[in-house]
């Protein structure tokens, strides 16, 4: 479902040209759940970014559902993105000016679902998410471990094939953690492609596979 060949990123600052991916070959199938892992600068959340199409690989190939995305321009990569790429972040990038339904809402605001239906689609969720009692309540009245929820409400309500997650339990306590960690394993179980960035072997091992990343490039586990 989501393939890199030969895939390279170089970022400039200044006189300084950082290579970010090198080289890259990794496949991801569909219904997967893939941890990455490796030490910091070693290019886990680029990866991250080219995988959602937040942004393309300076050389190589991505493959995205069977189409090779890579050089296409940003209002293509938006349209593809939408609807079909969920994002997870450590921080939670919630509205405080927002209700939680109004937050999660804001996922379908571009969406062609009449008003109703996105009504009913942000309900649903958060009583799947068993977060609904707190749909009237602002993220400051909320712990780490619900604020994270609602995040991933958000991200699951548009119902995309591949959920992306950069760190999210890096902001929580170990028992918030594990509650979102059992979550991520209930979400992929009912089919969703899971990809999660992790500095945690404890969490990396809940995933059916870890990649693990060293200076751009992938040490280990890029094959399916």
């Amino acid at each position: 479902m989501l393939k890199l060949v030969n895939a390279s990123k170089k970022f400039t600052g200044g006189e300084v040209m950082t290579t970010a991916l090198n080289g890259v070959q990794l496949e991801i199938g569909a219904g997967e759940y893939v941890a990455v892992m490796g030490p910091s600068g070693c290019g886990k959340s680029t990866l991250l970014t080219i995988l959602g199409m937040l942004d393309s690989p300076d050389a190589g190939e991505y493959w995205f559902d069977g189409q090779n995305v890579a050089g296409l321009g940003e209002d293509r990569l938006n349209d593809l993105r939408r609807g079909r790429v969920g994002f997870i972040f450590q921080g939670f990038n919630l509205i405080e000016e927002l209700t939680v339904a109004e937050n999660v809402a804001l996922a379908l605001e571009y969406s062609d679902l009449p008003a109703a239906e996105r009504r009913n689609r942000v309900t649903q969720m958060l009583e799947k998410l068993g977060i609904s009692h707190r749909a009237k309540h602002h993220p400051s009245q909320l712990s780490g471990g619900q604020q994270q929820r609602v995040a991933i409400t958000r991200a699951l309500v548009t119902r995309p094939l591949v959920l992306l997650a950069d760190e999210p339990t890096g902001n929580l306590d170990s028992a918030h953690g594990e509650e979102v960690m059992q979550l991520l394993q209930r979400i992929n179980a009912e089919g969703t492609t899971i990809v999660m960035v992790t500095h945690s072997s404890t969490h990396a091992a809940r995933a059916a596979r870890t990649v693990g990343m060293l200076d751009g490039s992938i040490a280990h586990g890029g094959a399916r």
